[in-house]
């Protein structure tokens, strides 16, 4: 699994990396928040570990713009603030576990597995994206295995898309099979997916230029 580490103290620093390299982990660590920013924006990890007091730009506030750029990498904060407040804002910005320091690096490991639990796609899922995934048979679009309410226009949207992963979608089939009553030209048929990517927590519909759409 990749793993992002975000923390300033070099020693604990070095100590996690090591931990997690020795159990199989592929782990990237940086010491400061505007670093982390700018490596988060552009290469995708499967897990984050975040202190939430380093330099320049703080864990909480990290994780806030990543979410704002569709960037829902499940993370675990480690951090020595006890502080109730702090503890509920990690978790209002949905990080997924929050362990006080100083901790056992066993107990990181623990914690890391429940996430990996937590975020297991079922078998009959297609997954879409790292933390969405759908259900074919009931056409249900899941993010992190819990249920989302969709149109049923943009239902019939992920439906078709999900069929056809790595196959580019045409504007003629979207007519087929989401727009089948009657007829509509490519510019409603766009501005619908517009609206279903602006809801996604994630963004996984690719525009193909000119040609249609695809999931990856």
């Amino acid at each position: 699994m990749k793993v992002f580490l975000l923390e300033d103290e070099v020693m604990l620093n070095s100590a996690i990396t090591e931990y997690l390299n020795i159990q199989g982990h592929i782990v990237t660590s940086m010491l400061d928040g505007e670093e982390a920013l700018k490596e988060l924006l552009i290469n995708s990890y499967d897990l984050l570990i975040l202190d939430i007091n380093v330099p320049t730009l703080d864990g909480l506030e990290l994780l806030k713009i990543l979410h704002e750029n569709k960037v829902q990498t499940p993370a675990i904060y480690i951090s020595a603030l006890v502080d109730i407040e702090e503890i509920t804002k990690a978790y209002d910005l949905g990080c997924y576990d929050y362990i006080k320091k100083p901790f056992h690096l066993k107990e990181l490991s623990l914690r890391i597995e429940k996430v990996l639990q937590s975020t297991k796609v079922p078998q009959n899922h297609i997954k879409l994206s790292y933390s969405y995934s759908y259900d074919t048979n009931s056409k249900t679009l899941y993010f992190s295995n819990n249920a989302q309410t969709i149109t049923k226009k943009q239902q019939d949207i992920i439906d078709t898309l999900a069929k056809n992963r790595s196959r580019v979608v045409d504007f003629d089939l979207f007519r087929e099979y989401v727009w089948s009553e009657n007829y509509v030209d490519n510019s409603t048929i766009r501005a619908e997916i517009n609206r279903l990517k602006k809801s996604l927590k994630e963004d996984f519909i690719l525009n193909i230029r000119s040609v249609g759409y695809m999931i990856e």
